[in-house]
Parts: C-alpha cells; sequence; structure tokens
C-alpha cells in the first residue's frame, strides 16, 4: 500500500470568501425571515387548482400500436388480398408491423385484441386478422380497429 504521509501536498490552497461569494450569489438570502402568521380563525386555505389534482393518464403500448397502425391506415391507405400494396396501402396485419416496429409485446397483445374484437363484431369463425380483413369492408375494419382502440384505452394497456 503506498501511503503518503508527508505534510506536503500539491493542492491549491481553497479561497474560503472565494466560495462564500459564490454560494451567496446562488443563494442571497438562505435564512429569510418568515412571515407573521394570520391568526388560525382567520386563515382561508389558497384554493388549489383540479387541474393539479387530476392524475396523469399515459397512452399503454398495445393503444399506442393500436392508434399508430390506424392513423397509418388513414394516411397510407387500407387493401385487401395483399400486405403491402403497390401503391403504399397495407391490409390491417401490415399496418399492426409498420406501427410496432418489430414483432414484440406490443404487437402480439394489438393483434390479439383486435382479433378478439374482430370475433366479437363478425363473428367467432375468424382465425387470423388477414382472414377477417380480407372478407370485410372498409367502413367494418375500421369500425372493429376504432373499437379496439377503445378497449386498449379502457384497458390501460
Amino acid at each position: 500500500m503506498n501511503t503518503r504521509t508527508d505534510s506536503s501536498t500539491d493542492f491549491t490552497p481553497v479561497d474560503q470568501d472565494l466560495y462564500a461569494g459564490a454560494f451567496q450569489l446562488l443563494d442571497p438570502d438562505p435564512n429569510p425571515i418568515p412571515e407573521p402568521a394570520a391568526p388560525a380563525a382567520l386563515a382561508v386555505p389558497a384554493p388549489v387548482p383540479l387541474t393539479a389534482t387530476l392524475p396523469m393518464r399515459l397512452t399503454g403500448p398495445v393503444e399506442k400500436v393500436l392508434s399508430d397502425a390506424l392513423n397509418f391506415l388513414d394516411t397510407h391507405g387500407w387493401t385487401r388480398y395483399s400486405l403491402i400494396h403497390p401503391e403504399g396501402a397495407r391490409c390491417s396485419i401490415g399496418a399492426l408491423r409498420a406501427a410496432a416496429g418489430s414483432r414484440n409485446a406490443a404487437y402480439r397483445d394489438a393483434g390479439n385484441l383486435l382479433l378478439n374484437e374482430a370475433r366479437r363484431q363478425h363473428g367467432k369463425k375468424w382465425q387470423t386478422i388477414p382472414s377477417w380483413n380480407d372478407c370485410h369492408s372498409g367502413a367494418e375494419v375500421r369500425s372493429v380497429w376504432e373499437a379496439a382502440i377503445r378497449r386498449a384505452h379502457h384497458l390501460n394497456i
């Protein structure tokens, strides 16, 4: 173990007045004088704004994927019988893939929620999103998307 024991050091001495001046600039009055308190009978609590008490709700990952996918369909178009149309439109599963970016948990959960909603609205015979997508009109497909987004919002997922 190498420990220096002599009293000489290579450090520059600290100028305490310099530090005190710097702290005075950062906090000019570290000990403010409190104002006298009003009598308890006359003290009225300040109103609390309602916006400060409302909880902040964040969009869940499944709701975000579903919303982004529907926005993709609105922007680029919806198609049947093809994952990606030559002009850029996509089917429902293609929009999900574009919105999720990868086949992660949010993608799988969004797909399951979308398929469950399709089955709820159009019957339990649908085994896949593409088969359901290809057999319905644009309005019917959009109705399922919107209901799935509402459900994800309600479930906060």
